[in-house]
């Protein structure tokens, strides 16, 4: 980088793309596009793809790639400056966006096309009456599965809108009412004994 940073700032940049680039496989992203964002996030200015480089020494494909991924999921964007050629990017700094952003993501390329295969798996058995007693249970389990995946994209579906800092109390709430879980008892069933 440029000498525009103090040294201190130069040493967390260089910690928060490297923590970032770790944590990027929880998050179903390869090291080097969450390096990217993570070097886009940090910094208050634009940077061109010969920035990018430079500072995470890597090739230009390979930041042209990663850099096309993130505009796709719309974790940064291009901006353009009057009278220069090269093409700049910024990132998303509104952390509740990325979240939600990368959530949204994942649930469309990851969990609904696992659904929708499950759902495919249910159409082998088709003809019911004819199952064994083994092959009834397997399509149950099948069965358990895919409605759990329903109700994850349900309930991500409608959260995700929530998802931002002015609905911080309400989230905070959410949370309490989900942690009280042990409190609340199934209908039908007698409270747990203390």
């Amino acid at each position: 980088m440029d000498s525009k940073h103090s040294k201190t700032h130069e040493e967390a940049l260089e910690q928060f793309v490297l923590l970032w680039g770790e944590m990027a496989s929880a998050w179903g992203i390869n090291k080097t596009m969450a390096q990217i964002h993570a070097l886009l996030y940090a910094e208050a200015d634009p940077l061109d793809t010969d920035t990018i480089m430079n500072h995470l020494d890597i090739s230009r494909g390979n930041a042209n790639m990663n850099l096309r991924k993130l505009v796709q999921w719309q974790l940064i964007h291009k901006v353009h400056f009057k009278g220069k050629r090269k093409d700049f990017f910024t990132a998303e700094k509104d952390v509740w966006n990325i979240v939600s952003t990368i959530i949204r993501e994942r649930q469309q390329r990851e969990v609904a096309p696992i659904r929708e295969n499950l759902n495919e798996t249910l159409a082998l058995f088709d003809e019911p009456d004819s199952l064994s007693g083994e092959e009834q249970a397997f399509k149950e389990r099948i069965e358990n599965f895919t409605t759990f995946l329903e109700m994850f994209e349900r309930f991500t579906e409608a959260l995700l809108p929530y998802i931002s800092k002015s609905n911080l109390k309400f989230l905070k709430h959410l949370v309490k009412l989900a942690e009280m879980k042990n409190n609340i008892t199934e209908p039908n069933q007698p409270p747990e004994d203390e």
